[in-house]
């Protein structure tokens, strides 16, 4: 199956249907960016550290499948030259209009996570790639991408999932239940079947995947790159994600391009 088609739609459904990361940031927040008052996420709850990022003012920034009007606009109002990249067209379009309500200069370009090819080698001083790589089966084209449209001295900023949550029966989890079902990794495109991805993608949800910490920290430095940062996170009470009241579900880190 197509799994780059099947994710473009259920994405562009996630945007009609009102999913948190969908939700493009307001007036207000440009307006404090533009002031100096911002912050960005690569996970659910926790900011990304100041101390990750570099001046702001005329850096050349790319938001790696990170559409959806949240982070490319809040960086692009605190001063950053932003592209956007991103799978979903309607994902694109919440940055576009954004940056027309607020007049901001982003450019949006859709596109694979995993195929950078339209862009030149070093030409970005910051990566921001919040959890995004769960929807493709292999994270390692998107690291070595990276790399090479980051300048030396440049930044990448990624979030991604801790691999253990896929190990839980998906039924008895959304139930609260945390009964361990999967071996790891986990691919929806391996484990359900033709019927199941169909109804998969007329519920609008995209195919997952899970990926060892080797291909996500590993592949990193595989890849060239050093790690000068990490943090974790979960999900927030609100969510009442069952594993979140146990452990850290999601991973942060900064990687540099030396």
């Amino acid at each position: 199956m197509n799994i780059r088609e099947h994710n473009r739609i259920a994405w562009d459904k996630q945007v009609e249907w009102g999913n948190p990361w969908t939700i493009p940031a307001g007036p207000d927040t440009v307006a404090a960016a533009r002031c100096g008052q911002w912050e960005i996420l690569l996970t659910p709850t926790k900011p990304v550290p100041k101390a990750w990022f570099p001046e702001l003012n005329g850096c050349d920034l790319l938001c790696l499948a990170s559409g959806g009007g949240q982070q490319g606009p809040i960086l692009a109002a605190a001063g950053a030259n932003v592209t956007v990249l991103d799978n979903s067209p309607r994902q694109l379009a919440q940055d576009r209009m954004v940056a027309e309500r607020d007049s901001l200069e982003i450019t949006t370009v859709e596109g694979d996570m995993r195929d950078l090819s339209m862009l030149t080698d070093g030409c970005f001083d910051l990566i921001v790639h919040p959890v995004s790589n769960v929807f493709i089966p292999d994270a390692r084209p998107v690291w070595a991408e990276a790399f090479r449209v980051l300048r030396r001295g440049g930044a990448l900023l990624a979030g991604f999932n801790n691999p253990v949550t896929y190990m839980f029966d998906f039924d008895l989890y959304g139930q609260g239940i945390l009964q361990v079902k999967h071996a790891l990794p986990y691919s929806d495109a391996e484990m359900m079947s033709g019927e199941e991805q169909r109804q998969r993608l007329e519920g609008g949800e995209p195919l997952e995947f899970s990926h060892t910490l080797e291909e996500q920290i590993g592949g990193q430095i595989e890849a060239g790159l050093l790690i000068a940062g990490f943090y974790e996170d979960a999900y927030g009470e609100e969510q009442n994600d069952p594993l979140s009241k146990y452990m850290p579900t999601f991973i942060a880190t900064r990687a540099v391009k030396p």
